[in-house]
């Protein structure tokens, strides 16, 4: 389960890093369909979280066990490091190469950015993949969808990244860490909140009429 978590990770900061060769708009799909992909796939061998966000706001709603979540971020973490290695090794060691670093905001504004759309991310997660009422087999294509409206959208500003192991493995791999800033502090506290706001949001299942 831990080594789908680091392949899911790593094969998302991949993909994110040489979408942009594809336009705006064929970027924005990449990183969509991309990730509806690795959730059919490994969805039934480890839930796909595949971001240590996920994992926290699953884990702050009672819907993951707490002993599990250094594990799953650990694998997470080197998965996203794995998939920036390989854009090195396949397209060498250009600048920057798959960092995430906001463009016409600055940092706090870009936190505050990456913040929205993390919590925006998760409360699609965590809809799809713990109500009952949702449609299971739909659930990737749900989050895939959400990833690609939101990078189609925001990604021109802070390239819409929802993801600290995505932007913390280009940093460590190509060495530009001050682009961190806006990406490592923002979205890993919010969960709570988010987790709330879900369960708060959720309408209890109407019991049966009597007949």
């Amino acid at each position: 389960r831990v080594g789908g978590w680091g392949g899911g990770s790593g094969g998302w900061g991949a993909w994110r890093g040489c979408s942009g060769s594809v336009g705006r708009a064929g970027g924005a799909a990449a990183c969509g369909v991309g990730v509806a992909a690795i959730s059919f796939a490994i969805g039934h061998l480890s839930g796909a979280h595949i971001n240590p966000a996920v994992t926290l706001g699953f884990a702050l709603g009672r819907h993951f066990p707490w002993r599990e979540v250094p594990a799953y971020v650990a694998a997470q973490v080197i998965g996203a490091i794995a998939g920036s290695a390989t854009l090195v090794a396949v397209f060498g060691s250009g600048p920057d190469l798959g960092v995430t670093r906001p463009s016409d905001v600055d940092d706090l504004a870009a936190a505050g950015i990456e913040v929205g759309l993390t919590a925006f991310l998760l409360v699609v997660v965590m809809a799809v993949a713990t109500d009952t009422r949702a449609a299971g087999a739909l659930a990737a294509v749900a989050v895939g969808a959400t990833i690609a409206a939101e990078a189609m959208v925001f990604g021109p500003v802070t390239v819409a990244s929802m993801h600290p192991a995505r932007s913390l493995g280009p940093a460590l791999v190509t060495r530009p860490l001050g682009a961190l800033c806006p990406y490592l502090p923002a979205p890993p506290p919010p969960p709570a909140p988010r987790a709330r706001l879900h369960a708060r949001c959720r309408v209890p299942r109407a019991a049966p009429a009597p007949r």
